[in-house]
């Protein structure tokens, strides 16, 4: 399939159509969106936009008043083949956080290298409670530096709500659980997602995150989905370009927060 077709079909089912555990999805003439349901951990976000250059000021301040007024902070997630080509720019001057961009990246699971689909030689385990989150949690904190709390929360709601349509793994180093990884499937669509690959500093380089890859696509091989995407850091995009996931586009993660306001306070009045 060529990029722009897979582009096409990413937009369509993995933006407009898709519904997401522990969310509400709610379509605008502008945006589509999400909100986090109240008996649900998180935050909101806007998955899709296709905006006008003369209306997405005015877009932007709905988004932001809607948020604000349910007491939600909210991501604006832009990929670099939406319109205006300036949505980050705009987004920032109305004092939304831009985190780094990442690469999407796809692969075309019918053409899943043998390397991927080879039983793996290192112990990797599926959680199937969410008390064992505490493991990933750990590695995950380690690796980036940060208290990621939220995400334990989030991945244990979805454990509950959805746990058929999510796989969590930890591979293991000298009997340490070293690398933690998931994949989210989104029935009936033709994705699979992958998230979380992470691997403590001093377990790299033992093919730990290959293996846990490996052990993803394989699942997902199960499942008969067709594809499988993933936002790369730079630390992971050469180990996935190397298996045959090809660029797609690359998001930015564009946060908003009510400390946001008052950097803001002003734009396209």
């Amino acid at each position: 399939m060529e990029t722009a077709e897979l582009l096409a079909l990413f937009d369509k089912e993995q933006r407009i159509e898709i519904r997401v555990p522990g969310m509400q999805r709610e379509a605008t003439p502008r945006v589509i969106r999400h909100v986090s349901l109240p008996d649900a951990p998180g935050e909101g976000f806007v998955l899709y936009s296709c905006l006008k250059a003369g209306e997405v000021d005015a877009a932007i301040r709905e988004q932001i008043a809607y948020f604000d007024g349910i007491g939600q902070a909210f991501e604006w997630k832009v990929f670099d083949h939406d319109t205006p080509p300036d949505l980050v720019d705009r987004l920032r001057a109305h004092g939304f956080e831009i985190e780094d961009p990442e690469a999407v990246m796809v692969l075309d699971l019918d053409e899943a290298s043998p390397a991927l689909t080879q039983p793996v030689s290192q112990k990797v385990r599926r959680l199937d409670d969410p008390s064992q989150l505490t493991l990933v949690l750990e590695i995950q904190e380690r690796v980036w530096g940060e208290e990621m709390g939220w995400l334990a929360e989030r991945l244990a709601d979805e454990m509950r709500r959805d746990g058929d349509n999510v796989c969590i793994y930890i591979a293991y180093a000298d009997g340490v659980p070293a690398c933690s990884g998931w994949v989210r499937f989104h029935p009936p669509t033709q994705f699979a997602s992958l998230n979380g690959g992470s691997t403590l500093l001093e377990y790299r380089g033992r093919g730990l995150y290959s293996a846990l890859l490996a052990v993803r696509v394989q699942e997902a091989l199960r499942r008969g989905a067709r594809f499988l995407t993933i936002d790369a850091s730079p630390m992971s995009r050469p180990i996935v370009a190397k298996h045959g996931f090809r660029l797609l586009s690359y998001a930015h993660a564009c946060n908003w927060s009510p400390d946001s306001a008052a950097q803001g306070a002003g734009v396209g009045q």
